[in-house]
């Protein structure tokens, strides 16, 4: 039997099972206050191993698994810890139905928490670790998970931020006090690394924040600092599309959708500038009144 490793991540319970030293020495480093004694109950069973026969060993890879199904290729034995993270992104999306799941950052400060949905390549990942090195609580870099209640809260994971190629020196550079785990080089997504949770964020995983803002950005290189208003009927339809289960869960989706729009101030940002981008996201929560109205209202920094 192969050693394994218990971790409560956010309202998961998650058990990884591996014969390889870089899996589990990983998660211990990137989950280092998670890990737990044998529970009761597991949400997801994972397991990773190399093939079997030759293939185990030239050029090794690493298979993953779930519950014994493997939903994925195998990918080369050096990208496991990536595989590892990438697959519990898969399994939470693919598997729960206890809430609304947006691909999304989410961010709070001073009691208001800002979801900020985005494609792969616009600096989300890049801006919400900035953020959270400047004071901001994490509660995901991938993964909103919005109540069905109507409540309006997000539930935080508070789960590795995985930054790629130039952010990771980025973000080391200007914020020595970020902790990350190895660099793993040539991945399909480039050379990626990730930023462990800060333990502010990891203490306060089980208290849930009620979305204030949606703002969707994008780096542009050379781009002004501009944050200006959007609809709220784009933001409704736009977040619909960035969610995983929103076509399983259906009316009760939308309606979750309408009551955190019908709350937020929904904005679109462009950036360029890290340290403008932080001052704004501040300003912005700090106004005694946060920006209002709809429509083509501009901030520019």
């Amino acid at each position: 039997m192969n050693p394994h490793l218990n971790l409560k991540v956010g309202p998961f319970t998650v058990q990884v099972s591996s014969n390889i030293a870089v899996v589990l020495d990983g998660a211990r480093l990137l989950y280092s206050d998670r890990e737990i004694a044998p529970p009761d109950f597991v949400d997801f069973h994972i397991s990773m191993a190399r093939p079997s026969g030759l293939r185990g060993w030239w050029r090794p890879q690493v298979n993953f698994r779930l519950d014994g199904h493997a939903p994925f290729k195998p990918l080369p034995l050096s990208q496991a810890l990536p595989m590892f993270e990438w697959g519990l992104n898969w399994c939470i999306t693919s598997h729960c139905l206890d809430y609304l799941i947006i691909h999304a950052a989410v961010v709070e400060k001073n009691g208001q928490a800002l979801v900020m949905p985005a494609p792969p390549g616009s600096g989300k990942s890049t801006l919400c670790a900035a953020l959270v090195c400047n004071g901001w609580r994490l509660l995901s870099d991938e993964l909103a998970l919005l109540k069905l209640d109507g409540s309006g809260e997000v539930v935080p994971l508070a789960r590795p931020v995985c930054l790629k190629n130039e952010s990771v020196s980025l973000i080391s550079g200007r914020f020595p006090q970020a902790q990350f785990g190895p660099v793993c080089n040539d991945t399909i997504k480039g050379d990626v690394a990730h930023m462990l949770a800060p333990a502010d964020s990891v203490f306060r995983v089980e208290e849930a924040a009620k979305v204030q803002g949606v703002i969707f950005p994008r780096y542009i290189k050379g781009a002004e600092t501009q944050l200006w208003l959007r609809s709220r009927a784009y933001t409704l339809l736009e977040l619909a599309k960035q969610s995983f289960n929103f076509h399983v869960l259906g009316e009760q989706a939308y309606q979750v959708l309408r009551g955190v729009v019908d709350q937020s101030q929904c904005y679109d940002f462009h950036y360029s500038d890290l340290e403008q981008a932080l001052q704004l996201f501040d300003e912005l929560v700090d106004e005694v009144e946060p920006l209002t109205g709809q429509g083509d209202s501009q901030y520019v920094l």
